[in-house]
């Protein structure tokens, strides 16, 4: 018998606030800085990586490692000029509160540092409708790991069986298979329908919106 829904955990960048190509930007010109020429394609396409991982997948194995978080710490600069131009995904608070009303407990489950996730929730503007957040500060690995995953699902606490996650990156579908979780995908990070389906996302909807017209019947019945 398929249990219940009783949780719904959620990535933030790219699937309820339209920032990952803000990222993108503010990466390419951090690894610029740093005398790193990385194309915009294949940074964008790391997006919702932890970002250790990311420069380990984008940089060369041989870089001298000890200049990584001064890049990390340029981009966080370099992005925080966004911060006042950050606009929620058509959908995204209404799809909060419906979880919300619905009695379902909603967390948060984001790679982004604690600073950057309270700006996040502050553009969201919904937050008597969020039940708990989680952070990269809050893990040790970071996506495609299901550390994020499992600590968000203790913060619901619910089981596995009892949860869906919905996200923008074939990441959060790696971490939350990881952690036996479904994950419902969205296209608004800009990873494709055939990408997400291939990663083993459960069900796959072209924004917040478009899952929140037929919520919610095609989120609990992702279990």
């Amino acid at each position: 018998m398929t249990a219940a829904v009783k949780a719904v955990l959620f990535d933030v960048d790219g699937t309820l606030v339209d920032t990952n190509y803000l990222h993108t930007v503010a990466w390419w010109e951090a690894f610029a800085q740093a005398g790193h020429d990385i194309p915009m394609a294949p940074i964008h396409r790391s997006i919702g990586m932890g970002s250790d991982k990311m420069l380990d997948a984008l940089l060369p194995r041989d870089r001298d490692k000890s200049a990584d978080d001064d890049i990390s710490l340029a981009h966080s600069a370099l992005y925080s000029v966004y911060w006042s131009r950050l606009r929620p995904l058509p959908g995204a608070a209404r799809l909060l509160r419906a979880c919300h009303d619905q009695g379902l407990r909603v967390v948060l489950a984001s790679s982004a540092a604690p600073g950057e996730l309270e700006k996040l929730r502050a553009v969201l503007d919904v937050g008597d409708a969020i039940d708990a957040a989680t952070s990269a500060g809050d893990v040790e690995a970071s996506k495609p790991a299901p550390d994020l995953v499992q600590v968000a699902l203790k913060q619901a606490r619910a089981d596995p069986e009892e949860t869906v996650f919905v996200g923008d990156s074939v990441w959060d579908v790696q971490a939350c298979e990881k952690a036996g979780v479904p994950c419902v995908g969205v296209l608004t990070g800009g990873s494709s329908r055939d990408e997400l389906t291939e990663a083993g996302a459960v069900a796959v909807y072209d924004s917040p919106a478009d899952l929140l017209e037929q919520f919610p019947d095609r989120l609990t019945a992702a279990r």
